[in-house]
């Protein structure tokens, strides 16, 4: 596998326009691109014995935010299966700082072919334009390797709303600027996601930032916002009191993980579909054929039924997918975003 942009290929440079139909066409032909790349050098020859040693020693993986966190729960919970299933043990390494960015930058800089990072999707795909100088450009400074696990995010709604469901929606519409929705700060995937939302609706909700989710949900309770997205390890205990109204999730289908939720395209806003999602990524020192190894072995791991119970239980999906589709959710996923951070001018410090 090669880098998810082939070498000598133009770096995207953010543009001040959105980006159209025929930009979109081209971020997929990219990612499709990349994969067949993924693919041509997975199948070059290479010597057996290399394609048999990695790994050789104990693996590290780095997560970019602290103990506790969700992130830090998701790696813990697939490190073991997958220590087990490679032979060799892993350590998680928690580095946070600078919103997971800090964690990223150092992975896309090791030499190291046996340090792994566990990053959010938004840090492959539109960490760049979110953050002009940023450190490092994942389409060529880091080997993706798997999609790990993703989760439908949550439209909730303040209790001191009047309406529900549907109608809660068109209310949206109908107040313009004088409603707020609460993030936990932008550039984050749910400020990200509602930005998306409001592009699709023509909704003029006004964005406020808080520290972190929890202060949203008191935010919703209090009544000082009336719309969040939310994740559901989250918002599912509140949901589940009725304390907290859910009009809809974001996932493109309804969600095995909420079935009983409609989707918002069930409520109406057609063409919509966002999911918070983290992938595994690798210096570029990790050979192709090892990332390959990788995938298959996580693959197999997140699809143990243990394992699914427990990625359940907080919140998530276990996907585990090629190098070849996550080069193609990048790609997919930039189109999509990018216009948006540049019309909105988003930015992170």
């Amino acid at each position: 596998m090669k880098p998810l942009r082939p070498p000598g290929a133009p770096v995207p440079r953010p543009s001040t326009s959105a980006v159209g139909e025929r930009s979109r066409r081209a971020w997929l032909a990219a990612g499709a691109g990349w994969a067949i790349a993924t693919a041509t050098a997975a199948l070059a020859p290479r010597p057996a014995a290399a394609r048999a040693a990695w790994p050789t020693r104990p693996l590290q993986c780095w997560v970019g935010f602290p103990a506790g966190s969700s992130a830090d729960e998701l790696a813990r919970t697939l490190v073991g299966p997958l220590a087990a299933a490679l032979g060799q043990p892993i350590e998680v390494e928690n580095r946070p700082g600078a919103g997971g960015l800090a964690a990223a930058t150092a992975l896309a800089q090791m030499g190291d072919d046996h340090v792994l990072g566990l990053l959010p999707g938004w840090q492959l795909t539109v960490a760049r334009w979110l953050q002009p100088s940023l450190g490092y450009d994942p389409l060529t400074d880091l080997r993706g390797v798997s999609v790990v696990a993703s989760t439908p995010l949550l439209l909730c709604l303040s209790p001191h709303l009047a309406t529900r469901g549907s109608a809660a929606l068109r209310a949206i519409a109908e107040a313009g600027a004088a409603w707020q929705y609460g993030s936990p700060g932008a550039g984050s995937p749910f400020h990200l996601g509602m930005e998306l939302l409001k592009a699709h609706t023509g909704w003029q909700i006004r964005h406020v930032p808080y520290p972190g989710n929890p202060q949203v949900v008191n935010a919703l309770l209090q009544g000082e916002v009336q719309v969040a997205l939310l994740p559901p390890a989250l918002a599912v205990p509140h949901w589940r009191t009725a304390r907290l109204p859910v009009a809809a999730v974001t996932s493109p289908r309804r969600s095995a993980l909420l079935p009983a939720l409609p989707t918002l395209a069930e409520r109406g806003v057609a063409g919509y579909g966002f999911e918070h999602w983290y992938a595994l990524a690798a210096p570029l020192a990790l050979a192709p054929e090892a990332a390959q190894r990788l995938a298959r072995a996580l693959g197999r791991v997140v699809r143990e039924r243990d394992v699914q119970q427990r990625l359940q239980a907080q919140g998530w999906h276990g996907v585990g997918s090629t190098p070849q589709a996550l080069a193609q959710r990048v790609a997919t996923e930039t189109a999509r975003l990018r216009p948006i951070i540049e019309r909105q001018h988003i930015r992170i410090a």
